[in-house]
């Protein structure tokens, strides 16, 4: 049985509801969830489809053929197992036929396959229902996008963007990776200097790098939250204080309020509508874009390349 979940993108929902659906998946009996828009497709899993790799990374078994492309697949109970306590997440109900698959996922322009234990079902929430990671758990927190309670178990949303990070390796995307010479950028930093500008990412790792990479080029004013709803909020701080940001840099998968919806709150803003918005997200894709374009967002541009991120900001922002 091959599952695609191409259609299922393409029918989803309006852009900017805070809303989104997740496919609950297993890793023995305990409870996962991965954005549906992550998904490119579902397949059966057959060792021996598989190409063992020798001296690669423990969670990595190896390569799988699907339709002529070459696909790591990562074993993905292996990989939390190292780190996870058990007692964090809930375990299954019964009554679930459980069998191994493969969930062929593409972000940041990137194919990758994940081996899990089975799949249930697909969920559709608002991020609100999605709580960040307590601070007990900050440990296993930029593995896991969040936590929402369904019938009454929680499950995990977990960050695959940053298990492919742990596995591979995306550092050298989080530093100044821009063409420009080190004149050029002396060139613009006292213009960037007097640019304000909130940037809202729920990964710790993102938010470092973005920062060190805003700052060095100049922009020492920039701001960031670790969600949606907290840059929401020092939007209206801002508005109180009249002293709002030119631009807003945004993540789309956010607990509490994602990166769309807190576009469209901002254009429909009277006083905010004037700010630029630019949404950064491994979702970029025909679909996703259309959707900024929907709610009124003025660029868009997919991770993890930085650099993008640096000369949009100036375009929107230096005349």
């Amino acid at each position: 049985m091959t599952v695609a979940m191409q259609d299922k993108k393409g029918i989803l929902l309006e852009a900017g509801t805070n809303e989104f659906e997740i496919l609950e998946y297993y890793l023995h009996d305990q409870s996962f969830g991965i954005n549906v828009h992550k998904l490119r497709e579902i397949v059966p899993y057959s060792e021996d489809e598989l190409t063992r790799l020798p001296d690669s990374h423990p969670s990595l078994l190896g390569t799988v053929l699907l339709r002529g492309e070459t696909i790591p697949l990562l074993e993905l109970s292996q990989h939390l197992g190292k780190q996870l306590d058990p007692s964090s997440v809930a375990s299954t109900s019964g009554g679930v036929q459980k069998r191994d698959v493969v969930l062929v996922c593409e972000f940041n322009d990137t194919v990758i396959a994940f081996l899990v234990h089975g799949v249930d079902q697909i969920h559709r929430l608002s991020w609100s229902q999605v709580k960040p990671m307590d601070q007990f758990f900050e440990n296993y927190h930029p593995r896991f996008t969040g936590t929402v309670t369904i019938a009454e178990r929680d499950i995990l949303i977990v960050d695959m963007e940053h298990i492919a990070y742990e596995v591979f390796g995306r550092g050298e995307h989080y530093q100044d990776s821009s063409d420009e010479t080190e004149e050029q950028t002396e060139d613009k930093k006292h213009d960037r200097g007097d640019v304000k500008l909130f940037f809202a990412e729920d990964s710790s790792i993102i938010r470092q790098g973005i920062m060190r990479v805003l700052k060095h080029a100049g922009y020492v004013q920039a701001q960031c939250f670790s969600d949606g709803l907290k840059c929401w909020d020092g939007l209206l701080q801002a508005k109180h204080d009249s002293d709002l940001p030119l631009l807003v840099v945004s993540d789309i998968e956010m607990p509490e309020l994602d990166g769309l919806a807190l576009c469209r709150r901002i254009k429909e803003d009277h006083e905010l509508r004037n700010i630029k918005v630019v949404m950064y997200s491994s979702l970029i894709n025909e679909n996703t874009s259309h959707k900024c374009e929907e709610v009124g967002a003025d660029d868009y541009t997919s991770k993890p390349d930085v650099a993008k991120v640096v000369a949009l900001v100036d375009k929107h922002c230096l005349v």
